[in-house]
C-alpha cells in the first residue's frame, strides 16, 4: 500500500509539473495589493457588496418563503470564529463576508414578511370604497392610490390593501377624501418579456395589490371610522405637495412651469411626453427625478446660507463651530425636503447618503469616502432590500462610487501646483472648473451606462453636452431658487421666485430640445442578459472600491461583460402574457405586430430588439398584409414556418394542422397537434414568452419558471407547459399532444393592460 501511495504521489507531482515562474510574482502582486487595501481600511465597502449578494441570492433563488431563523443562524455561525481569527486576516475577512451575506438574505426575508398583503387574483369589476392616500394630477385626469375599505364584496383575506387607479374626469378630489366608485381592477402586471421590468414585484413592496381605473360617478363620503393619524398626516402632506405643484406650475405656465414644479415637489404628472423625451435625449432626466443631485444641492444651499450668515457675525465666526452648525441645519433642511418631496425610494436613499456625509462633518471625518458610501448602502439595503434590483439604486451608487474613485481628477488637483504664480493659479483654476464639470458628467455616465442600458436599452451619446450646459443653471439658479421659494412660500412672497426659476428651467428645456434634435440623440441597443450585467457590475466594483493596483482585476470581468453585452439574445417571436398579441420577425429582419398587443408592451419588445421605432409605426404591420380576420391572425417567420394567433375556437381545426407555433388566450383542445402550443394555461404558468427559431425547432424563454413560488405573484392554476417538438411534422401527420382540457373562452375583462405611467 505504501508503494502504491508513493507511486500515486509521484504521479501527481509529475502531472502537476513545476510551478510556473510567474506564479510567485502574481502571488506577491496580489498580497502587496491586499496589504495596501488593509492599510487604507478599504475592505469595509466589501461588506456592503456581500450584504447585497445575500439579497440577490434571495430574489434569484428562493422558492417560497424561507424561515427567518435560517439565515440568522447562518450569520451567527459565520461570526462565531471571528474572535479567534485575528492572526489570519484572510479567514477573518471571509467569515465577515459570509456573515454579511447571510444578513442580507435575512433582511430580504424580513422585508417580504413585513409588506405581505393580498394580491387580486383576477380581473374584477365592482363597487370600491376607500381613502385616497395620494393623488397625482396628470395633463388629463389623475392617478390615485387608494387604501381600500371594501371592493366587490371580497373578503378581507383576499381583498387588496391598497390599489392604484386612474380616471379622466371626476369631481375635485383631495388626498384624505373617502370615496365610493365603481372600479375595474386587475392583478399588477408582470414583465412584458423574459428579463423585462416586473411591475408586479415593485407593486408588492409598495403594498399595491391591484391596478386599474374608476368607472362612472365618483362620490365623496364620510369615512365609516376616522383613519389612523399616520394616514391623515400623509394625506395632508400630499395635498400640500399638490397645492405647491399647482402654484409653481401656474407661476410660469407651460412645460417650464411643470418641470419647475417637479423639481421641487417630485410631482411629474404635468410634464408632457415631448418635454420628457427631450430631457431624456439630452441625458438630463435625472434632474427631474428627486434623487441624489437634489439632495446634495438642497443640503449645499442650506449649508452655504447658514455658514455665510454666521460668518458675517464676528463673535460667531471666532467662537462657534459654524461649519458644524451649518451641517446640522443642512441635515434638518434636507430631511424636511425629502419628506415634502414624497419620501420615495430614490429620495430616501439619497437622503441617507447625504445625512451620512453631513454627519461626517460633525465628527471631523472626510465627508465623501468609500466607507460612508458603503455605510449608506448598508442602511438603504437593510431598509428596502428590493431596491437593489432597480435602476435607481444601481445607478445612484454606481455613479457615487465612480465619482469618489476619480475625486482627484474631478477636484482639479492635477492642475494645481504648490508655489505656482498668479497667472498659473488662475489658469489652473479655470482648467479645474471646466475639467471638473466634464469629468463629473463623464465618470457618472460611464459608471451608470451598464445599468441604464440593461434596464432601458437606450443611451444618450450627447448626454455629456446636455449635462455640461444645463447643470450650471440647475446648480446656480434652479436649486437656490427652489430653496428660497420654499422659505418664502409661507409668507406668500414666493411667486417672483418661481417665475425666476421657471425662466432658468425654460433655458434648460431649450437646450434639451436643441440636443434632442441632433441625429441619433438617442440610441436604442438590444437587451443583454443578466450575466453580462453581473460581470459589468463586478468590473465597476473592482475598478472603484480598491485603492491599490488590485483595480487591474476589473479588466477581465469588464471585458467579458462587454463581450456578452455585444452578443445579445434577439428573439424571433414575442408573446404577451395573456396571448392577445405578439411580435413576429419579418423577412426584412424587423419585428411586426401580430394580433392586438398594447402599445406599452410592443415598445418593450422593440427596445429589447434594438429597434427605435414607436409602437404606432409598427401596429398593424402584419394586418395590412391581409392576414388577420375575426378568427385570428397568421404570419410567417423568415424561414417560412407559420405562426397562428387564434381568437375564436373555430380556427383551431385549421391552424393546429398548419402552424409551427399556435398562440391563443383560450385553452387549446387536446386534439391540437401544432409542434408548439402556447395557450392560456401555459401563459398562466410561465407569463410572457420569447422564442428564437433554429433548425431543431425553437429556443424558448419564459418570464418566470413554472412552479416557483414568489410572494408577488399569485399561484396560477396548474397547467401544462408549452409542448415543444424537435422535429417538424410532415403535412397532415398526426403527432401526440399533451392531454389538455378545453376551458372557457377568455372574457373581455382579461385584456392586456400595463402599469399606469
Amino acid at each position: 500500500m505504501r508503494r502504491i501511495g508513493a507511486r500515486l504521489a509521484g504521479g501527481a507531482v509529475a502531472l502537476a509539473g513545476p510551478r510556473p515562474a510567474w506564479a510567485p510574482a502574481l502571488r506577491d502582486w496580489f498580497a502587496g495589493g491586499l496589504a495596501r487595501e488593509v492599510e487604507q481600511r478599504r475592505l469595509f465597502p466589501w461588506l456592503a457588496v456581500a450584504f447585497g449578494t445575500g439579497i440577490l441570492v434571495f430574489f434569484a433563488g428562493a422558492d417560497g418563503t424561507p424561515f427567518l431563523a435560517a439565515p440568522l443562524v447562518g450569520a451567527a455561525l459565520a461570526l462565531a470564529p471571528v474572535p479567534f481569527l485575528g492572526a489570519r486576516p484572510g479567514s477573518l475577512a471571509l467569515a465577515l463576508a459570509l456573515a454579511a451575506g447571510f444578513l442580507g438574505f435575512a433582511a430580504a426575508t424580513w422585508r417580504v414578511g413585513q409588506v405581505a398583503a393580498p394580491i387580486l387574483s383576477r380581473t374584477t369589476i365592482g363597487p370600491l370604497t376607500g381613502m385616497i392616500e395620494a393623488l397625482d394630477e396628470r395633463e388629463v385626469g389623475a392617478r390615485l392610490v387608494i387604501r381600500v375599505e371594501s371592493f366587490a364584496g371580497l373578503d378581507p383575506a383576499v381583498r387588496p390593501l391598497r390599489v392604484r387607479v386612474s380616471f379622466r374626469t371626476a369631481p375635485p378630489l383631495r388626498p384624505g377624501d373617502f370615496i365610493a366608485a365603481t372600479a375595474r381592477l386587475l392583478p399588477p402586471p408582470e414583465a412584458a418579456r423574459p428579463g423585462g421590468y416586473d411591475f408586479a414585484r415593485d407593486a408588492y413592496f409598495q403594498g399595491i395589490g391591484a391596478v386599474g381605473s374608476l368607472i362612472g360617478a365618483i362620490t365623496v363620503q364620510a369615512p365609516p371610522a376616522p383613519p389612523p393619524l399616520r394616514l391623515r398626516l400623509a394625506a395632508l402632506l400630499d395635498e400640500a405637495r399638490n397645492a405647491l405643484t399647482r402654484r409653481i406650475a401656474q407661476a410660469e405656465g407651460g412645460q417650464a412651469g411643470a418641470v419647475a414644479a417637479a423639481l421641487v415637489t417630485g410631482k411629474r404628472g404635468l410634464i408632457g411626453p415631448a418635454a420628457n423625451d427631450a430631457l431624456r435625449a439630452a441625458g438630463i432626466y435625472h434632474v427631474v427625478s428627486i434623487s441624489g443631485l437634489h439632495m446634495v444641492l438642497a443640503a449645499g444651499v442650506v449649508f452655504w446660507l447658514v455658514r455665510a450668515a454666521l460668518a458675517l457675525i464676528p463673535f460667531c465666526a471666532l467662537v462657534w463651530p459654524i461649519k458644524k452648525i451649518a451641517a446640522g441645519f443642512a441635515m434638518l433642511g434636507v430631511t424636511a425636503y425629502c419628506a415634502f418631496s414624497g419620501w420615495d425610494i430614490a429620495a430616501e436613499r439619497s437622503l441617507i447618503m447625504t445625512l451620512i456625509m453631513l454627519g461626517a462633518i460633525l465628527v471631523d471625518r472626510p465627508a465623501l469616502s468609500m466607507r460612508n458610501m458603503a455605510l449608506a448602502a448598508l442602511i438603504a439595503l437593510a431598509r428596502e432590500p428590493e431596491g437593489l434590483l432597480g435602476p435607481s439604486f444601481q445607478m445612484s451608487f454606481g455613479a457615487v462610487a465612480g465619482l469618489i474613485a476619480c475625486a482627484r481628477l474631478i477636484e482639479g488637483g492635477l492642475f494645481r501646483r504648490p508655489g505656482a504664480g498668479r497667472i498659473e493659479r488662475l489658469v489652473g483654476s479655470g482648467l479645474a472648473a471646466v475639467t471638473g464639470t466634464l469629468a463629473t458628467t463623464l465618470v457618472a455616465q460611464i459608471a451608470t451606462a451598464p445599468f441604464a442600458t440593461y434596464h432601458f436599452q437606450t443611451i444618450q451619446p450627447f448626454g455629456l453636452i446636455g449635462n455640461a450646459l444645463t447643470l450650471p443653471l440647475v446648480s446656480l439658479v434652479v436649486m437656490p431658487a427652489a430653496v428660497i421659494g420654499i422659505l418664502a412660500y409661507p409668507f406668500a412672497l414666493d411667486r417672483p421666485v418661481w417665475w425666476l426659476m421657471g425662466q432658468a428651467v425654460g433655458g434648460m428645456l431649450a437646450i434639451s430640445e436643441w440636443i434632442a434634435g441632433f441625429d441619433r440623440a438617442t440610441l436604442v441597443l438590444p437587451a443583454f442578459g443578466t450575466g453580462a450585467l453581473v460581470l459589468l457590475a463586478a468590473g465597476l466594483l473592482l475598478a472603484t472600491l480598491p485603492v491599490s493596483r488590485l483595480r487591474w482585476l476589473a479588466l477581465p470581468p469588464a471585458l467579458l461583460g462587454l463581450g456578452l453585452a455585444a452578443m445579445p439574445d434577439r428573439f424571433d417571436l414575442y408573446i404577451d402574457r395573456q396571448g392577445g398579441g405578439a411580435a413576429v420577425r419579418g423577412t426584412d429582419g424587423r419585428l411586426a405586430a401580430l394580433g392586438s398587443p398594447s402599445a406599452f408592451v410592443l415598445e418593450q419588445w422593440l427596445k429589447a430588439d434594438g429597434d427605435g421605432r414607436s409602437a404606432k409605426a409598427v401596429i398593424g404591420g402584419v394586418a395590412q398584409s391581409g392576414r388577420c380576420d375575426r378568427l385570428g391572425c397568421t404570419a410567417r417567420l423568415p424561414d417560412g414556418r407559420a405562426i397562428a394567433l387564434v381568437r375564436d375556437r373555430r380556427a383551431f381545426a385549421e391552424d393546429c394542422a398548419r402552424a409551427a407555433v399556435l398562440i391563443t388566450r383560450l385553452a387549446a383542445p387536446p386534439t391540437c397537434h401544432a409542434p408548439l402550443v402556447i395557450d392560456r394555461r401555459a401563459l398562466a404558468a410561465h407569463g410572457a414568452v420569447a422564442l428564437r427559431a433554429d433548425r431543431a425547432g425553437f429556443t424558448v424563454r419564459y418570464a418566470h419558471d413554472e412552479g416557483r413560488s414568489v410572494p408577488w405573484r399569485p399561484s396560477p392554476n396548474a397547467g401544462p407547459s408549452p409542448v415543444q417538438r424537435t422535429e417538424m411534422p410532415a403535412p397532415g401527420a398526426p403527432i401526440p399532444s399533451e392531454p389538455d382540457a378545453a376551458g372557457p373562452e377568455a372574457g373581455p375583462g382579461d385584456a392586456p393592460t400595463e402599469p399606469l405611467q
